[in-house]
């Protein structure tokens, strides 16, 4: 398998490419992820893994072959607001606090350029997950574990959150940040196999 170029650091992406034996290599994409509030979170998901692989298009030497890129993007949207990483304790705090005793939305869409038709493909998932009701006390215990730290929504659903979720529907790899059968399907598509 030719190696991808993963336009990202996050290590839960990392984690997934591994166990699919996929090879890669990280190189960071220097875009501003700035999510607009109330923009459609699949359009603003779409339009930030693209310009992830872009942008590291456009960092690598012009000669140089370019297989494949892979971005990713993941946005948490709760009654038409968008909520991306958390800025500050005070800022996953807001963001738990509207998320507990409801249910969301995570969008996570990917975005594959291959470097024979110098082309970019894209494909979304979609999930919703439940909070339970959450005490301020409960709420301020997550927020000191530092577990929001770069997660969409302030929290990852592989960490200390699970203990909050009720209910899933969709693939917990959509809300991890990678959704495994759409990139299956995406490097199917391209000609980029993953099964001998």
């Amino acid at each position: 398998m030719e190696p991808i170029i993963l336009a990202s650091s996050s290590p839960r992406r990392q984690e997934i490419l591994k166990n699919l034996k996929i090879p890669y290599q990280v190189i960071m994409p220097n875009i501003n992820e700035n999510n607009s509030s109330d923009k459609n979170p699949m359009e603003l998901t779409e339009s930030l893994a693209r310009a992830k692989v872009q942008a590291v298009v456009h960092s690598l030497p012009p000669k140089q072959v370019i297989p494949w890129i892979l971005g990713a993007d993941t946005i948490v949207s709760i009654n038409n607001k968008n909520l991306g990483k958390p800025s500050s304790p005070d800022e996953a705090f807001e963001y738990i606090k509207t998320l507990q005793g409801k249910t969301h939305t995570v969008c996570t869409s990917i975005a594959l350029y291959n470097g024979t038709k110098k082309s970019t493909v894209t494909k979304t998932a979609v999930a919703k997950v439940t909070f339970a009701p959450m005490s301020q006390k409960e709420i301020e215990a997550y927020v000191e574990t530092g577990d929001w730290h770069g997660a969409a929504g302030g929290y990852r659903i592989q960490g200390m959150a699970s203990c909050f979720i009720t209910k899933i529907e969709g693939t917990q790899s959509c809300i991890v940040g990678l959704p495994i059968f759409e990139l299956y399907d995406i490097l199917k598509q391209q000609g980029y196999s993953i099964i001998d």
